[in-house]
């Protein structure tokens, strides 16, 4: 029987989009604990946020951060070597992205070549952050400590301006993708990339896999589209993405967002598996 993975996203996901809670998906999680279903995070996030959010979680899994700059995998955790990867005390990093300095630089001169005026995290304070997206101070720092993704907003531009903006960026290899409340610039990797990576290492350990995938967003669509059964969260007003629909029509439709929805797509994605 082909075992179970599962990726998801968390803002907005399995994270609250206000409150950032996940404690309404908790009956699926300690099911999935129970039946030993590798739970794989996938976000935006930093390490430095995701690290002390798996121990709330109880998930001791791989996990992918700042949009697939990353895959950090604990050490000895399959059961075979990661010659690619980078050796840490404590895990083992395949390293997809662009490094951050880089990213910045190449922002700065995107806005300054064609005129437009953005605001990345690098120039934000924690202060900021926090009040941006409704964090408290400490994680605020944490989400600043960035090593592969520059969240930032495009404030002030004419159309022709942010054409020649992003224009500039893809001429030179970068990538951006929409989250849920900045855009985000990034090297050639994504989510995809980065899940696909992890199912071959999974399909490696276990032989036969079946991956479920979780997200709400169009910054979800390239690891969705890889995943066996991808699983659409609708917005906090109740309705799904319509370009994520339009590009997943095979996609399930949880019918709550946030926590609530992940739980209820997750227990029928169990249930169904009895």
């Amino acid at each position: 029987m082909a075992q179970l993975i599962v990726f998801t996203d968390l803002d907005g996901t399995l994270l609250e989009h206000q409150s950032y809670s996940w404690r309404a998906a908790e009956p699926a999680l300690k099911e999935l604990r129970r039946r030993r279903v590798p739970v794989v995070l996938c976000t935006s996030k930093t390490r430095a946020e995701i690290l002390p959010l798996r121990e709330e979680l109880k998930v001791d899994d791989p996990f992918v951060a700042e949009n697939g700059g990353a895959v950090y995998v604990p050490r000895n955790y399959f059961p075979f070597p990661l010659p690619a990867a980078r050796k840490e005390a404590d895990a083992e990093v395949l390293e997809l992205g662009v490094a951050y300095q880089k990213l910045t630089q190449a922002l700065e001169e995107a806005a300054e070549t064609s005129g437009v005026r953005v605001r990345g995290f690098s120039r934000m304070t924690d202060k900021e952050v926090a009040k941006l997206c409704g964090l408290p101070l400490a994680e605020a720092r944490r989400a600043r400590q960035r090593e592969f993704d520059e969240p930032f907003l495009l404030e002030k531009g004419t159309a022709k301006q942010k054409e020649k903006f992003f224009n500039w960026l893809q001429q030179r290899g970068l990538r951006w993708r929409e989250g849920g409340r900045f855009l985000h610039l990034m090297g050639d990797n994504d989510k995809g990339v980065a899940v696909r990576r992890l199912q071959e290492l999974f399909q490696k350990k276990y032989s036969a896999i079946r991956s479920v995938g979780l997200g709400d967003s169009p910054n979800d669509l390239d690891f969705l589209a890889a995943v066996d059964i991808p699983v659409l969260l609708p917005n906090p007003d109740g309705g799904h993405d319509a370009e994520m629909r339009r590009r997943l029509p095979a996609a399930r439709l949880a019918p709550r967002p946030g926590s609530a929805g992940w739980n209820d797509a997750i227990e029928a994605i169990l249930e169904s598996a009895r």
